[in-house]
């Protein structure tokens, strides 16, 4: 009797231990998997926010991180204005301004075609949008391409820095698509409404703040010859002319832009484009743009 009692007491010993030994298994694995899958879901969410933050160089990724930063990735884009052609000696840097335009672009790059010229064209970024056609065939030709913004407000200077960030950085991503994987290589302010938070968060971006040294006015159609005589009269400014291919009528500003070219070619004078990563020239900066 005692012997069975013995043995009743001993089956229930080893069935406590196992209950006891289950339940420490199942904690472990409870405690095992839920840390696991909350560091998980905790760290997608983070590479998620990051990627969603605004590319201005404050990421995480360093200065020039974010959507076309140079980061990592070439030489650093000053901030300064640049009016200097990398050409350098009297070399002139021909920029268009506003397109493109399906009417006066194509004029625009028939001209520089028949002088063997490049030029930079500063476009707006709903245009490259409706004009993919036209930025693809820019960069065709072999010139380069600049930020314009998105909606050409000649006073976003007087706007706050988030305003000035969209302008900047939605004409860049619009302009780019569009030229099917070009780089947007500079970017000029409206009017020359430049801040030095636009001209951070351009370089940041890789794009070098572009100024001009000759305001052709063609934009108020003054004459072909008012045009020319602007170019000829003020070139000893700096090298850097500006000229519109769109925002209206351009017939004078293509018959212009042929003239100037013309002459430039009888005066020796090569044509490049504006620095992008070296500094600007005294002598090419003025006047103030």
């Amino acid at each position: 009797m005692a012997r069975i009692r013995s043995q009743g007491v001993r089956a229930r010993i080893a069935v406590a231990a196992s209950a006891a030994a289950v339940a420490a298994t199942a904690w472990g694995v409870v405690a095992f998997v839920d840390p696991g899958h909350h560091g998980s879901r905790d760290g997608a969410s983070g590479q998620t926010q990051d990627q969603n933050r605004t590319p201005d160089g404050k990421n995480g990724k360093g200065e020039g991180g974010g959507n076309g930063g140079p980061a990592g990735s070439g030489p650093l884009v000053p901030e300064t204005i640049a009016h200097a052609s990398e050409s350098g000696g009297d070399a002139v840097n021909i920029t268009i301004d506003d397109g493109p335009d399906p009417r006066w672009t194509p004029r625009i790059l028939d001209v520089l075609k028949r002088y063997d010229v490049k030029a930079t064209f500063c476009m707006v970024g709903p245009q490259a949008k409706a004009h993919p056609d036209l930025v693809k065939k820019v960069v065709q030709g072999g010139h380069r391409l600049c930020d314009h913004t998105m909606d050409h407000d000649t006073r976003m200077d007087k706007k706050p820095v988030a305003y000035q960030e969209q302008q900047i950085l939605e004409a860049k991503k619009l302009i780019e698509e569009a030229a099917g994987g070009a780089k947007v290589e500079y970017y000029r302010a409206p009017g020359g409404a430049f801040t030095p938070d636009s001209r951070r968060i351009a370089a940041a971006n890789g794009m070098r703040p572009l100024g001009w040294n000759v305001d052709t006015k063609d934009f108020e159609k003054p004459g072909v010859a008012a045009i020319v005589n602007a170019v000829k009269r003020e070139i000893d400014n700096g090298p850097t002319v500006l000229f519109h291919d769109a925002g209206g009528n351009r017939t004078q500003s293509v018959e212009a832009l042929d003239q100037v070219l013309a002459w430039l070619e009888e005066q020796g004078r090569p044509t490049g484009f504006p620095v992008r990563t070296e500094a600007d020239t005294p002598s090419a900066s003025a006047p103030p743009s």
